[in-house]
């Protein structure tokens, strides 16, 4: 992009501040600067006028899961159909792994934190040997894509090759970057993390088959006859990636998608819950549940929005690309957000300061015509590491996996 390319796109987003310092940079830090403004895309700040709108629902009513006992009685046909579609190549695995430890008090990638006691083991680790069990019984490889961000890219994939990718055959990982956003104040003014740089950061998770279709990774799964992808999260240690049943499940049913969910522990659980809006497949998120909903029972006198999702999503191929030329949601988050002041200083706020822009991979179950809520056993798949301590961190999780037979 040229200075005049960069500099009519500013001006026309409003933008023109992130120019201020560039007659002071280096050569080298211009081209930077310039290549970055190409690749941002600051429409997103124009929904900041639409905050409240875009907050709206439609109508929310019951969704029934495919509950625990449903499962036991046809677990053996669903675990049939999963392996032979496992093993004729149809089902790929996607991680999601662009963020940071930053809560966990680390600067590393989060993928990258050791939650050994006795021994290092590291998140990634534990994620690909759960996988690697799959690929085991199956005896077939499974596809592994994962996405990093411009923050932790280099340093997740030189961290997976110096560990041998933890047993995993590395012909069937295949990285791609997730895509970014800017970051901006209460006003909608960009921020700046340095003289030669925007205060990007990743845009949000449900950017991920955007980023492979843009990325080129597409067409990899193409190529392979990959019909099928599990999507999941990172800081789920005990996430069961390529389930079988799961898979032979959300197939038999005739869906183009499926959803693992876990029984509520309490009905204000900060969880986002599956159920229909305006008629389609919908996750609502504990914030947007009013105490109507969370109360509400179902006729059997049992909660109605009882299942939450634990972000391990299968999706058809086919559905997602026709969702391709589709707009997710925006949700405009507020955060704090390290940036450069007036004076070239560079500050870390201790307090919420601006917006981030960010999709949710959650707003794609409800592009798809059906999703199927799988239930599975919160103790045996639902380990989160979100915090140091407390609820939904490394010692929770670590206990979690003791009960499970894991040595840490």
């Amino acid at each position: 992009m040229t200075y005049q390319e960069a500099y009519q796109k500013l001006e026309k987003a409003g933008q023109l501040h992130v120019l201020a310092h560039y007659e002071s940079l280096t050569e080298a830090q211009q081209k930077s600067l310039l290549k970055e403004i190409g690749l941002t895309d600051f429409s997103v700040l124009s929904y900041l006028e639409k905050r409240e709108e875009l907050m709206k629902k439609g109508e929310i009513t019951p969704l029934a899961a495919m509950e625990i006992s449903e499962i036991e009685r046809s677990h053996v046909w669903y675990e049939e159909l999963g392996y032979r579609a496992i093993r004729q190549g149809q089902v790929g695995t996607v991680l999601l792994a662009g963020g940071m430890g930053t809560r966990l008090g680390s600067d590393e990638p989060k993928g990258m934190y050791d939650i050994g006691l006795t021994k290092p083991v590291y998140i990634f680790e534990r994620i690909i040997s759960n996988l690697l069990e799959v690929v085991e019984r199956a005896c077939a490889w499974i596809h592994l894509f994962i996405m990093t961000s411009d923050k932790n890219h280099e340093k997740t994939v030189a961290f997976l090759a110096e560990h041998d990718y933890f047993g995993y055959e590395p012909g069937y990982i295949h990285f791609f970057r997730q895509e970014m956003a800017p970051a901006s104040d209460f006003n909608g003014k960009v921020y700046m993390e340095r003289p030669d740089k925007i205060a990007n950061s990743p845009n949000g998770n449900g950017g991920w088959f955007s980023s492979m279709a843009n990325g080129g990774i597409l067409e990899i799964v193409k190529n392979n006859g990959i019909e099928w992808l599990n999507v999941f999260a990172v800081d789920n240690v005990l996430q069961r990636m390529a389930d079988p049943c799961f898979v032979g499940a959300v197939i038999a049913r005739g869906c183009s998608s499926g959803a693992k969910v876990v029984k509520k522990n309490a009905p204000d659980e900060k969880v986002g819950v599956m159920c229909l809006e305006d008629g389609r497949p919908s996750i609502v998120e504990y914030y947007d549940l009013t105490d109507e909903l969370m109360h509400a029972k179902n006729e059997k006198g049992e909660p109605a929005y009882n299942f939450g999702a634990i972000l391990n999503y299968l999706f058809q191929v086919k559905a997602l690309e026709k969702t391709i030329s589709e707009k997710l949601p925006l949700h405009i988050v507020e955060k704090k957000i390290p940036y450069m002041d007036d004076d070239g200083n560079f500050v870390k706020p201790e307090e919420a300061n601006g917006y981030k822009y960010e999709t949710l991979v959650l707003d794609m179950v409800h592009m798809m015509d059906s999703c199927l809520p799988y239930e599975v056993e919160r103790e045996r798949e639902f380990a989160p590491i979100k915090n140091m301590t407390g609820i939904d961190s490394v010692d929770t999780a670590r206990e979690l996996c003791r009960k499970n037979g894991i040595v840490l």
